[in-house]
């Protein structure tokens, strides 16, 4: 796979929004990739449980959440918590069962992207405000407060996947 770059310097907003979200979502993805099932399942930075295999389900019900929840104010079910998680735990995202892979995760994470690039492409403007109803005392965000919060996200959770695969392999970048 080719990896996008954060390397547009003169793009107008959108386009330098969006080019940091593809690079943050391409760097999670590459801390995964080359591990096996155990590896991935590894909660290698104690006394956190945190793991590369969550973290990847963890970041495709947000895309999911976001994008086709919040945006476009679909009722779509979560995809790996709450009723969809066998224990119905609500952080089931980040506590796979034991038959859940790496390759079902990369599955929903890739397909939550696309829909995700599918709803941000047919907005006209990052001034939009998502169609979610409203959740007082949550307000309601427009598309750029939630591109920006996506990146902030993805950053985030980058950093924990470079801890936890430096610790699994040694790998480091990025």
């Amino acid at each position: 796979m080719e990896y996008p770059t954060n390397e547009h310097p003169t793009g107008d907003e959108r386009t330098t929004l969006l080019m940091f979200l593809e690079f943050y979502r391409a760097v999670l993805a590459r801390k995964a990739e080359g591990l096996t099932e155990e590896q991935v399942r590894t909660a290698a930075c104690p006394p956190s449980d945190l793991t590369l295999l969550g973290l990847v389900r963890h970041m495709a019900e947000v895309e999911q959440g976001w994008f086709q929840r919040g945006v476009q104010g679909l009722d779509r079910p979560r995809i790996f918590s709450g009723p969809a998680h066998p224990d119905g735990d609500d952080d089931g995202d980040w506590h796979p069962p034991a038959g859940d892979t790496m390759d079902e995760a990369f599955d929903a994470y890739w397909t939550a992207i696309a829909e995700a690039n599918r709803i941000i492409a047919a907005e006209p403007s990052l001034d939009v405000i998502e169609r979610r109803a409203a959740r007082p005392p949550v307000p309601q965000y427009n598309l750029r407060w939630i591109l920006v919060h996506m990146i902030e996200e993805y950053a985030r959770h980058c950093g924990h996947a470079d801890l936890l695969r430096q610790a699994i392999d040694g790998a480091t970048g990025d």
